[in-house]
């Protein structure tokens, strides 16, 4: 049998066995374990294995339990809370001022928690009721904060860019600070799009009444100071490591450190509370822990096959397509995929045939890792399986029908579509902030 035909029958079995519906790192694993016997004979087998050895000697792994414990730990203790609060007393007399604020909102959650989900609990445990009450539009509700929740993913500390990092054997630090710039432009155009939306249409985020609006100076400030413990953590940790004055495994034990002294100095933690934060820490860990490792063990397997290079005979040669071209099919690829996948069962599947082939086109692997984090952006938003728009459906009150989900997130899909263009176009959108810091 031919190298192809065998890398045909492995990428087709890890397919069928996703399609079973069995836990991504068990089929993914699975299927590069058996090629691996039926390759190499006895010992192929241990790819595995090799692949354990391999996640346990790297160290920034580290960052990601303590990275998931902070952001578990400031929504358990109410600290998300108060940062809202905060973002509604400063922008809450604005037309669509709420909505604006929880864009802003989702920004600060993102440099907390590197999670899409965390964004999306919190803003419809809080978010959410607020504007209703308010009589803001249901569909802009929905919207700004499915858009809001997914930079999650895009900010440090991104858990989905430790992933990428692992796989594609990049720093992590040069993936976040290749994030920053991308994640706040998108979330400036969301404000934009809400700014303007609500200025020709009053009537989707109308203004607050008077008296909500005359918050007087004392009260901002009070708002300012409860939300201050919220800010603070965020320059521990993305400001010291920025500055150079952490490593990135020290700045995330300085975070949740940090989290838990503040949780415990503002009486906010209990014994149930922190069970339930390490609880769902473990969980979470071991996940893109066992996922990491059998990507690995399939990618091995897949690369000894000579793959890489076939893929990219096949592109350049029998396609004759021009390196450009084979990035934007990659880019549709991941969308397309990212309709019916997870973001980590995505990168499971493409990583051994795009990750080294990018590497031999000359392209960036920071910056193709920023493409692919917005196309899995964008696959959270986009049906018929985007994730954040089951979590709407399921947090949200029965009055948000999934249509309106569906409908509210055309605009700013939109918007993550031109972000991608802006930094396919100017690729120093991304590379500027690690090549000016990462020497520093």
């Amino acid at each position: 049998m031919s190298y192809e035909m065998i890398m045909v029958l492995m990428f087709s079995s890890m397919m069928l066995m996703l399609m079973t519906g069995q836990r991504v790192f068990g089929a993914i694993g699975f299927v590069g374990a058996i090629f691996g016997l039926f390759l190499w004979g006895t010992g192929g087998e241990e790819m595995a294995f090799n692949a354990s050895i391999q996640l346990m000697n790297w160290y920034p792994l580290l960052t990601l339990p303590m990275f998931i414990f902070m952001g578990y730990m400031l929504s358990e203790s109410g600290f998300a809370h108060d940062l809202y609060n905060m973002v509604h007393d400063l922008t809450g007399s604005l037309r669509g001022g709420l909505a604006i604020g929880t864009v802003v909102l989702m920004v600060f959650i993102s440099a907390m928690n590197g999670l899409s989900v965390a964004g999306m609990a919190v803003g419809c445990s809080i978010a959410l009721p607020e504007m209703l009450k308010r009589k803001y539009n249901k569909k802009m509700i929905s919207g700004v904060i499915m858009a809001g929740s997914s930079l999650g993913i895009l900010m440090p500390p991104s858990v989905v860019m430790v992933l990428y990092a692992m796989i594609a054997r990049q720093p992590v630090g040069e993936l976040w600070l290749a994030g920053v710039i991308p994640a706040l432009l998108m979330a400036v155009l969301f404000i934009a799009y809400v700014v303007i939306r609500c200025h020709l249409q009053p009537e989707l985020g109308p203004v607050l009444p008077v008296e909500e609006r005359s918050v007087t100076w004392k009260q901002k400030m009070r708002s300012l100071a409860a939300g201050f413990p919220t800010l603070l953590i965020i320059f521990l940790v993305i400001g010291l490591f920025f500055m150079g004055v952490t490593s990135l495994v020290e700045s995330s034990a300085v975070g949740a450190i940090t989290s838990l002294i503040l949780a415990a100095v503002k009486r906010r933690l209990t014994r149930q509370s922190l069970k339930r934060v390490l609880k769902q820490t473990l969980h979470i860990s071991a996940m893109f822990m066992w996922i990491i490792m059998a990507a690995l063990c399939f990618s091995s397997v897949f690369d000894g096959l000579g793959a890489v290079k076939a893929i990219r005979s096949f592109f350049i040669g029998d396609l004759g397509l021009s390196p450009w071209q084979v990035i934007l099919l990659m880019q549709v690829a991941f969308i397309l995929l990212g309709m019916f996948l997870d973001d980590t069962a995505m990168l499971i599947i493409v990583a051994p045939l795009f990750i080294p082939l990018v590497a031999e086109l000359g392209f960036s692997l920071v910056w193709f890792g920023v493409l692919y984090t917005i196309t899995c952006q964008i696959a959270y938003l986009t049906p018929p399986f985007g994730y954040n728009l089951f979590l709407m459906k399921a947090m949200s009150p029965p009055e948000f029908t999934l249509g309106d989900i569906y409908r509210s997130v055309g605009p700013f899909v939109v918007l993550m579509f031109i972000t991608l263009l802006i930094i396919m176009i100017f690729p120093q959108v991304t590379l500027w902030l690690p090549g000016w810091l990462m020497p520093r």
